[in-house]
């Protein structure tokens, strides 16, 4: 139970929190809980969601799918989003919803490269995009799970990563490419004499998770805790200038740069490469259960998509333009 003195919004972080919700799914959901008190605002007056009816959240659901033109799976996270606030903040149980408007899913399959394409985009990258991209592609990573990986996640003995607190909040363990291993450690090895320069100079701290920093607030100077690939710059966060990981947007920027010098006709992003790697590994023989594992999906019916877009030499079907 969150503390009843508190805010709403107060309340709502308080218990995301403390289900172990990720930064970006805590931040998504609270900006649909705003845009849904807007929705029902009237005139000036903001309605707590304990005094709207059930119907309310129906109402906002069908004008996102009617009156918004929202994709179906953004109706879904506003749902979730809504529910969770009624559920678990307010301690509300929905008794029934009612019936609202349903954004239609259609079937996609995800955009997925050749293995030359792939070679080609990363050949194109810009030289400090290089690295980061090849790791996408070589572990199947997904982007925000390749920027929050630290010194310490890194086994090049075991020629593996760990990665925290990944999509559910889970933790997996997924492969170091052996064809990236020296690369990368020269790269670790050169950002950690800059680190201790930093140390040197009176700076040298990074960000951590909050519960990190309530108990181990040395940590933040510590070589294990540093990011894998920081940011180029400092950043000022709660009267500390600190260094944060490389930008997401940066990464997808070069991401889009790249594919536009390799002159490949695809909507390719950063995703794509996870795209490529699970189903290369598919063609490559490997069963559906490891790419899961690899992939960290909860379920395997997630990562059986990727057998509709490999490649399947042999399928003993002959155009009959072909005679």
């Amino acid at each position: 139970m969150p503390d009843p003195k508190a805010r709403l919004r107060e309340q709502f972080h308080e218990v995301a929190r403390f289900k172990y919700f990720s930064e970006r799914t805590e931040d998504s959901y609270w900006q649909w809980v705003v845009r849904y008190l807007k929705f029902h605002r009237q005139g000036q007056r903001w309605v707590h969601p304990r005094e709207l009816p059930a119907a309310a959240i129906a109402a906002f659901l069908s004008d996102l799918a009617n009156g918004q033109g929202v994709a179906a799976a953004t109706q879904a996270q506003a749902l979730n989003a809504l529910v969770f606030l009624y559920r678990e903040v307010l301690q509300v149980h929905l008794r029934e919803i009612g019936e609202f408007a349903r954004v239609r899913r259609p079937a996609r399959l995800p955009e997925v490269l050749t293995r030359a394409e792939v070679q080609r985009v990363l050949e194109a990258a810009a030289p400090e995009f290089q690295m980061p991209l090849r790791l996408l592609y070589g572990t199947g990573l997904r982007l925000m799970e390749l920027l929050r990986l630290r010194i310490k996640d890194v086994d090049f003995e075991r020629n593996q990563i760990v990665v925290r607190g990944g999509k559910g909040g889970k933790d997996r363990v997924t492969i170091l490419p052996a064809s990236l291993k020296v690369e990368l450690a020269v790269q670790v090895e050169r950002w950690r004499l800059e680190h201790a320069r930093e140390l040197a100079a009176g700076r040298g701290e990074t960000s951590l998770p909050d519960g990190v920093a309530r108990k181990y607030p040395a940590a933040a100077r510590e070589w294990a805790w540093q990011y894998l690939f920081p940011a180029a710059g400092l950043t000022m966060y709660r009267g500390v200038r600190l260094r944060h990981h490389l930008h997401e947007d940066s990464l997808q920027r070069g991401m889009k740069a790249a594919v536009a010098r390799a002159g490949i006709a695809k909507r390719a992003t950063c995703h794509t490469l996870r795209h490529s790697f699970a189903t290369h590994l598919l063609e490559n023989g490997y069963d559906i259960r490891t790419l899961q594992d690899l992939l960290g999906h909860k379920n395997v019916t997630t990562t059986q998509i990727y057998t509709q877009v490999m490649q399947k030499p042999g399928l003993g079907v002959r155009s009959p333009l072909d005679g």
